[in-house]
């Protein structure tokens, strides 16, 4: 009796795996973040007088390296949470809509990845903290697994992100004495890090299962 090609040695047909978007676990982490930023910013100011932001990262301070985990999520104001709350919101949304857990796996290695390399070699005696580690972050992770992964779907992703956001790289230089150009940069390596970690190894034309 004939197989057909797409069967295994006891004759079961084999099913190609189809990964659909997750979009409403996508748009709820999304939600849950910023409402999350926003809340802790809220209470920040109306309860510690903006003292929570001493949580943000000093360069060699050794008793503050944990700091690496809590500096993506604190601001220095409303202005500055603003500033950043589209973006975090579109780039987390194109990150966590394909693969909710590559995404959380993705800001993990961004937070730490890159707030260790702005603790071991960011400017001395001053306080790093924003979101714009993050937005770097994401930003350099889609671009990497449009890269690595190079199909369609994700070199698309990967062009909307740039052709959204693609003009803040100019944030990785030296500027404005007040921003911290040293977590975008950062923010930014860990995030090709993190595609390279979670997306290096190109997937075949098909998968199946057994």
């Amino acid at each position: 009796m004939s197989r057909s090609p797409l069967s295994n040695r006891s004759g079961s047909p084999l099913v190609p795996v189809r990964r659909t978007p997750q979009v409403r676990p996508a748009l709820a982490i999304t939600a849950a973040l910023i409402a999350g930023l926003w809340g802790e910013e809220i209470v920040d100011l109306s309860v510690f007088g903006g003292h929570l932001d001493y949580y943000g990262i000093e360069p060699r301070d050794t008793q503050t390296f944990w700091h690496v985990l809590t500096a993506p999520f604190l601001h220095a104001g409303f202005p500055h949470l603003i500033a950043n709350t589209v973006p975090l919101a579109v780039l987390t949304f194109m990150s966590a809509v394909r693969n909710i857990w590559r995404f959380v796996a993705a800001t993990l290695i961004i937070a730490v990845l890159g707030g260790a390399l702005v603790w071991l070699f960011g400017r001395g005696g001053s306080v790093h903290l924003g979101a714009s580690e993050l937005i770097f972050g994401l930003l350099a992770y889609l671009l990497g697994v449009g890269w690595w992964e190079r199909t369609p779907v994700a070199i698309g992703v990967a062009v909307i992100a740039f052709v959204l956001y693609g003009g803040i790289l100019w944030g990785v230089l030296p500027g404005n004495p007040y921003v911290s150009w040293e977590s975008h940069l950062f923010g930014f390596l860990a995030g090709l890090v993190a595609a390279l970690v979670l997306h290096g190894r190109r997937p075949g034309r098909n998968s199946f299962r057994g």
